[in-house]
C-alpha cells in the first residue's frame, strides 16, 4: 500500500544541473524514471502538484506539465481527476532479495518475564498529561536543556521517591535517562572514570546486560552468588569489585528480599572497601503480602546509585527512568549523559512530571497492583490444580514467578515441549552467568498474560511441568 502524504503537494527532491547541456525537460525527465525505476517513488504514491515541483525547481509550470504528460504517455503516472499526478500500479519497483523466515505459530500464552501489562497502559491520562504540560511549559523548555534532565521532573520525582521510597532524594544529584540500561551504563562510566575497575552482580541475576555495560565501561565484572536472603556479602568481599549492582527490594529472578542483615552488611561493606552499590528498584511498586520495604540508597545515600525507571510501572516505550547519585558521581554521570545525547526527551519527561503530580500516576499504580494480584492468584491457583506438586516462590511482590522443577526435569526440554504445544517458557538458566540449567526452574511472567491465558496456558503444560 503506497504512502498517502498528507498536505496538497508531497515535497520531492530532484536535482538538474543548469550547466549541462541536457535540456532541463529533459533531465526532469529522466529523474523522474529514475526515481520511480529505483523505488524511491512507488506505485501508487502521489507527486506533486506541476506548479508546486515547478516552483521548487525553478522552472515553468508548462515544463513540468510536459514532463507529466510525456512519463504518463510512457506509462509511468497516471491522472485521476481529484487524485492529482500519481505512479502507476503496475509499474515495476526494485524487490529486495526475499529472506527465508520461518513463521512461527501463534502463542495461546507467553509466560515472558520483565512485560507489564501493556492493554493497561493509561493512554488517556498520558495524552492528558501530554496536553497539559505542553499548554503550561516555558519556550525555553523547547531548548536542550541540562543534560540531567527537566528541573521540573526531577523536583517532582525526588518528592514521589522521598514519599513512595523512603530515599534520601535531592533533585540536583538526579539524572533523568532512557531507561535502565542506558542508567546503568552511564553509572559505570561514571565509577569507571573514578578509578573503579571491577564491578559485581547478582548471580542468577541479569549476566548479559551487566557484563556488556561493564565491558563498554572498560571493567572487569564477576559474579556473586544469591541464597534465600539475598547476595551473599561474604562471598562479594572475597573478590576485588568495588561497585555491585544488586535488586535488593525483590531480587530478580529469584524473588527473594535481602534480609536486615545483609543490608547492613551490604552498605558496611561499601564503606570499608569505598565502593559504590548500584540499586536496581525495579519493580519495587508492586508488593502483595508484605510490608513496604525502603531503599538502600535512603540508608546510605552516599554509598548508593539508586536506579529506577516507568518501564514496569507504565510501559517500556515511555524510555524514561532515572538515578539518584551521591555527591561527586552526579557530575560525571551527567557529562557522560550530555555526551551521549544531549539529554532524554523534555516533553516526554514533563508529561510524567505532571501525571506524578496530579495523582494519576499512585492511581494507576494502585490499579495495577490490583490487576496483578489477581493474576498471580489466577497462576496459583492453575499450577495447584494442574501440577500440584510444582513449588512456587517470588511471588510477594512484582509480576513473575520462579516455578521449581522436579529434581530430574530437564529445563531446556521442557521449554522446547512447551514452545511445540504453543506455550512460551522460560528457564532460569538463561539468568546464570554458567548458563547452568540445574536446579531446573522456570521464571513465568504474567504480567502481560490474560487471567484466560494463565489458566489454559498451564493446562496444556501441566504434565511437563510435573514430569509425567
Amino acid at each position: 500500500m503506497p504512502v498517502e502524504w498528507a498536505g496538497s503537494s508531497p515535497d520531492l527532491l530532484l536535482v538538474i544541473d543548469r550547466e549541462s547541456p541536457e535540456p532541463l525537460r529533459a533531465q526532469v525527465e529522466r529523474r523522474l524514471r529514475e526515481a520511480i525505476r529505483a523505488g524511491r517513488l512507488h506505485s501508487g504514491e502521489r507527486l506533486p502538484s506541476s506548479r508546486s515541483l515547478a516552483r521548487g525547481l525553478g522552472v515553468s509550470r508548462g515544463l513540468v506539465q510536459e514532463c507529466y504528460a510525456q512519463l504518463q504517455a510512457e506509462g509511468y503516472l497516471v491522472t485521476r481527476a481529484g487524485s492529482g499526478t500519481r505512479v502507476a500500479a503496475h509499474t515495476p519497483v526494485p524487490q529486495p532479495p526475499a529472506k527465508r523466515t520461518t513463521m512461527q505459530p501463534a502463542l495461546l500464552a507467553d509466560f515472558q518475564w520483565g512485560v507489564p501489562d501493556l492493554r493497561s497502559f493509561p493512554m488517556t491520562d498520558w495524552l492528558w498529561a501530554m496536553r497539559e504540560s505542553a499548554r503550561s511549559c516555558s519556550v525555553s523548555a523547547l531548548a536542550y536543556g541540562d543534560a540531567r534532565g527537566s528541573a521540573v521532573l526531577r523536583e517532582v520525582l525526588a518528592g514521589y521517591l522521598r514519599r513512595v521510597r523512603a530515599c534520601v532524594a535531592d533533585p540536583e544529584r538526579m539524572v533523568v535517562c532512557s531507561g535502565y540500561a542506558q542508567g546503568l551504563g552511564l553509572a559505570l562510566h561514571a565509577l569507571a572514570r573514578s578509578g573503579v575497575r571491577t564491578v559485581a552482580y547478582e548471580d542468577p541475576g541479569s549476566p548479559a546486560t551487566t557484563r556488556s555495560a561493564a565491558a563498554s565501561a572498560g571493567m572487569a565484572s564477576v559474579p556473586v552468588p544469591v541464597d534465600d536472603r539475598g547476595i551473599d556479602v561474604e562471598a562479594l568481599a572475597a573478590t576485588d569489585a568495588r561497585a555491585v549492582v544488586v535488586t535488593p527490594a525483590h531480587q530478580w529472578p529469584t524473588g527473594v528480599v535481602l534480609a536486615p542483615e545483609r543490608r547492613l552488611a551490604l552498605v558496611d561493606w561499601a564503606v570499608r572497601r569505598d565502593a559504590v552499590i548500584i540499586e536496581d528498584d525495579y519493580d519495587a511498586e508492586f508488593r502483595y503480602d508484605r510490608d513496604p520495604v525502603g531503599t538502600l540508597q535512603g540508608l546510605a545515600p552516599d554509598r548508593v546509585i539508586s536506579s529506577g525507571t516507568v518501564s514496569k510501572s507504565l510501559a517500556p516505550a515511555v524510555r524514561l527512568g532515572w538515578l539518584l547519585c551521591p555527591p561527586g558521581l552526579d557530575a560525571l554521570v551527567a557529562e557522560h549523559k550530555h555526551l551521549g545525547d544531549r539529554g532524554s526527551p523534555t516533553l516526554d519527561q514533563l508529561a510524567l512530571a505532571t501525571l506524578i503530580q496530579s495523582g494519576r500516576y499512585d492511581r494507576h499504580l494502585r490499579r495495577m497492583r490490583s490487576r496483578y494480584a489477581a493474576r498471580r492468584t489466577t497462576l496459583v491457583e492453575a499450577l495447584a490444580a494442574h501440577a500440584p506438586g510444582v513449588a512456587v516462590t517470588g511471588l510477594a511482590a512484582g509480576f513473575h514467578a520462579v516455578a521449581h522443577l522436579g529434581p530430574d526435569a530437564d529445563e531446556r526440554a521442557v521449554v522446547t515441549a512447551a514452545r511445540e504445544r504453543s506455550i512460551g517458557l522460560y528457564g532460569m538458566s538463561t539468568c546464570r552467568t554458567s548458563g547452568a540449567t540445574t536446579p531446573p526452574r522456570l521464571v513465568l511472567g504474567f504480567g502481560n498474560v490474560s487471567h484466560h491465558a494463565l489458566a489454559v496456558g498451564v493446562q496444556v503444560v501441566g504434565d511437563l511441568l510435573r514430569g509425567d
